[in-house]
């Protein structure tokens, strides 16, 4: 079995540009057993050695106040990787050596990573890595994660360390007399009772019991609530103490001399600085502009229009070529089945309903591509430190920007790992009020929706309209939000402090492996739920089939029109090949034939399962503008948005009499009359703020503890989606607005 090498840094620091540089294609991506925090696992081969390498979340501290650094500890302690490879930002030097102190005092093999050595350099800053390597007892290797450089040495020295296989002794840093005599007496009842040894060592756990960390509190209490109770007298009496002499607590005096220990190896000739060390360098020069109070917000709304435009501009021709390429699929496939139920599944059901999903595939390439322009330059954490003193109007944290921002407040994200990142928010009403009001970010689900109405009715003005529904989608989840504060979930903001990195060049590398990764997730959604969904949703449109009573009478509507014509012209119907001449006459019958088809295929899907359903629901959805067809798709978009274009490519497939012939949906939907661009807007409106999907709501109810906040999303989220649909429509039709 491969060695593992488990890659740890703080965020920000190039983890991940590293972790795809090591690994490159050989990387998957999954969760954590039991949390949804995010696992990336991949392999690195060369010089006839292979290493299995894990990318821990990002994390400052190894102690457990967020469930990433539960996530990262718990992983270390339990697989018990042969070395981790501690990533540090070398311009930001003092701060990430933090963690590497860390990982000392818990005597774990580590190899430091000195990366971004070009920024530093370009800072004036220049460090003595061997110097700093004989200071702390371990390897220090310089890199540069966006190029590759120290890549060799980096792996070289991780598999040295591998090879010698020898325990460290852990860094024991003194926190102060009072400190240290407690942690020497806890240590010695920790260590005679075998209090939680057989995982962690003494003195560590003594000092996780200093610094009062939640997780190891509760494992104590668990396994000897008696000596747990005495440490934890302990720590209150040394904490009294301090409070009473230095006004300070033990966390802070810990935390304090760590940063000590820091500054007194910086200090023996590692870093050099060429400039004033308060120097205004580039990236705040750029911020001067870039989040000044008032360019700071007319320059973002200029990047995500610039990002809309980019996104509907390029992908415009690949996306005509996959419409294409399915519009030629579907033929082909007619003229090779026979009719029947075979192949009404594979071509409406799977090719015009999957296929209508697949063909938005480029759109979504080129705006995850943009999007991850934007995060690995460092502007999106710019965005959210703006965006804080507008959330703060609101009710909600700075720190909710950024799970807005992964849920698709710049169109393209997914609610799911939106949810998950309100584990940063501390304070259970905000969390609460971002939870329930993430689903109305534009995920890359609502996109096949918005991209498919925008091209039916909206194509001159596409980035536009794009735009517009970006800012409605955020105005609307912040006016929920302050509703929300206002009456079910009171009470008042905490402050907000977040770590701008510096800004940086994006690696083509990175970006096509950040772009592909998302756009092969939709791929695989598209085929495999999307697919099953389709099949599904086929089968209830097409079952149980008009009776035989019904299908009687269009056959005599038939006859009748052809007992209208002589012989001969009817003859001359059936004798004609595919690209036949016909005459006048026989054009015409052919054209009332079809259109008599055409009624008993609608009365068919009318008379399905899910024509029932939707039929039956057209009372109230008409005052949105929506028919049956709609409120078929709309049924199925609770489970995954993108139903709704492969149900209404379905829906609209099936009501079709000549397979051949159908066209893409957007033109299919632009053609029918019961369409027009004020229903398009009221479906847009609908999109963007009904029901998340099934498993949005099931992560919703885990985060939120109960399943009633699951439901409220739901009934609310769709209530209010349908007053402001059917508001529109019925403005709309009153002044006789985007009619046609």
């Amino acid at each position: 079995m491969a060695p593992t090498v488990a890659l740890a840094g703080n965020p920000n620091s190039g983890k991940t540009t590293l972790f795809n540089e090591l690994t490159g294609s050989r990387q998957h991506v999954g969760n954590y057993p039991g949390v949804t925090v995010e696992k990336k696992e991949g392999t690195y081969v060369r010089d006839g050695y292979r290493l299995h390498i894990v990318d821990l979340p990002g994390t400052y501290s190894l102690t457990a106040y967020s469930l990433e650094e539960v996530v990262a500890r718990d992983f270390l302690v339990n697989q018990k990787p042969e070395v981790v490879i501690n990533i540090v930002d070398a311009s930001n030097l003092d701060r990430n050596l933090y963690l590497a102190v860390q990982f000392l005092e818990m005597g774990i093999p580590i190899c430091i990573a000195l990366n971004m050595m070009d920024v530093a350099k370009k800072r004036g800053i220049s460090i003595d890595a061997k110097k700093l390597s004989s200071l702390l007892g371990v390897p220090v290797i310089p890199t540069v994660a966006r190029s590759g450089r120290g890549k060799k040495e980096l792996m070289e020295s991780t598999v040295q360390i591998i090879h010698e296989n020898h325990e460290m002794a852990p860094l024991k840093i003194s926190y102060g007399a009072d400190i240290d005599q407690a942690l020497s007496e806890m240590e010695n009842e920790i260590a005679a009772g075998n209090f939680l040894t057989d995982i962690y060592q003494a003195h560590w756990i003594a000092l996780k019991y200093m610094e009062n960390d939640e997780q190891i509190l509760t494992l104590g209490k668990d396994v000897n609530p008696a000596l747990a109770k005495k440490l934890e007298d302990a720590v209150r009496k040394v904490s009294h103490h301090l409070q009473s002499t230095l006004d300070t607590y033990p966390e802070a005096m810990i935390a304090d001399q760590r940063y000590g220990y820091i500054k007194s190896i910086l200090k023996q000739g590692v870093i050099h600085h060429k400039y004033d060390q308060n120097r205004l360098y580039i990236s705040d020069r750029i911020d001067k502009v870039l989040t000044n109070r008032f360019l700071g917000p007319l320059i973002m709304l200029a990047v995500i229009a610039g990002l809309y435009h980019f996104t509907f501009t390029y992908s415009e021709v690949p996306v005509s070529w996959l419409e294409s390429f399915f519009k030629w699929l579907g033929s082909a496939v007619s003229v090779i089945l026979p009719d029947g139920l075979l192949k009404s599944l594979i071509i409406s059901g799977i090719i015009n309903g999957v296929g209508g999903v697949l063909g938005f595939v480029p759109l979504i390439m080129f705006m995850f591509l943009g999007i991850a322009i934007l995060e690995d330059s460092g502007y999106l954490a710019r965005v959210a430190f703006m965006l804080d003193r507008v959330f703060r109007m609101f009710g909600l944290h700075g720190s909710s920007v950024m799970a807005f921002i992964v849920s698709g407040g710049i169109a393209g994200g997914c609610a799911v790992p939106g949810v998950m990142a309100t584990r940063t928010l501390k304070s259970p009403r905000e969390r609460l009020a971002t939870l329930l009001t993430l689903p109305f970010m534009n995920c890359g689900a609502k996109l096949p929706v918005f991209a498919m109405l925008i091209a039916a009715f909206f194509s001159k003005y596409e980035a536009v309209i794009m735009f517009m529904i970006t800012i409605g989608s955020w105005a609307g989840a912040l006016l929920v939000a302050k509703l929300l504060r206002i009456t079910v979930i009171k009470g008042a903001a905490t402050p907000f402090v977040m770590e701008l990195p510096p800004y940086r060049m994006p690696t083509f590398k990175g970006l096509a492996i950040h772009a592909w990764e998302r756009t092969w997730q939709y791929i695989k959604k598209a085929g495999t739920v999307i697919l099953g969904l389709s099949i599904v949703l086929w089968a209830m449109m097409t079952f149980p089939g008009l009776p035989d009573q019904k299908l009687q009478e269009y056959e005599k509507l038939k006859q009748a029109e052809m007992n209208r014509v002589p012989v001969a012209v009817i003859q001359q119907l059936e004798d004609a090949g595919e690209n036949a001449d016909l005459s006048n006459e026989a054009q015409s019958l052919k054209g009332r034939l079809q259109r008599i088809d055409a009624k008993a295929a609608e009365a068919g899907l009318r008379y399905s399962i899910a024509g029932r359903i939707g039929t039956s629901l057209e009372g109230i959805s008409r005052w949105a503008g929506f028919d049956w067809r709609t409120n078929i798709a709309l049924i199925g978009g609770i489970a995954a948005k993108e139903v709704v274009v492969s149900t209404l490519g379905t829906a609209y497939s099936l009501g079709k009499v000549d397979l051949e012939e159908i066209g893409s949906l957007s033109e299919t939907l632009a053609q029918d009359p019961n369409w027009s661009p004020l229903v398009a807007l009221g479906l847009i409106i609908f999109t963007m703020f009904y029901s998340p999907c099934f498993v949005a709501v099931i992560c919703i109810s885990r985060e939120s503890g109960s399943w009633k906040w699951g439901a409220f999303a739901m009934a609310f989220n769709t209530a209010l989606a349908f007053g402001l649909a059917a508001l529109s429509f019925q403005f709309g039709s009153a002044f006789g607005l985007l009619v046609k």
